[in-house]
């Protein structure tokens, strides 16, 4: 009997895979997406040093305030906005995209395309 992987298995395999290719440096750091059945989360992350300098996720008050829910397209563009201007006020102007295995299509996508639109290069 074959017995098939679970999608969250895949999705892990692949984010290591990705991991190996490319990580943060303070010059150019990683823009790591994590999105939950009920949330996205996005960190800006300096992998040399081990530290998160930037992050944003609909977790936090201000931003759950300002979303009616918190698990759709609509919100992931909120989050990439919102992560791309504090890493600018932090003077990050690029950075490496890191999607965590997941496809770059709805949710992940429109936060990369928001964070792109507010002056974030990657």
């Amino acid at each position: 009997m074959i017995k098939k992987e679970c999608r969250q298995e895949i999705r892990e395999k692949k984010h290591l895979k990705i991991r190996k290719r490319f990580s943060g440096t303070a010059e150019r750091p990683r823009l790591a997406v994590f999105r939950s059945n009920n949330h996205i989360y996005a960190q800006v992350i300096d992998d040399v040093a081990g530290h998160t300098l930037v992050s944003a996720s609909t977790l936090e008050k201000d931003i759950k305030a300002e979303l009616k829910v918190t698990d759709n397209v609509d919100a992931a563009k909120y989050i990439g906005d919102v992560v791309a201007k504090r890493a600018i006020e932090k003077g990050i102007k690029t950075v490496v995209f890191d999607r965590a295995g997941y496809i770059y299509q709805g949710k992940v996508e429109a936060l990369a395309e928001a964070a792109r639109e507010a002056g974030l290069e990657f």
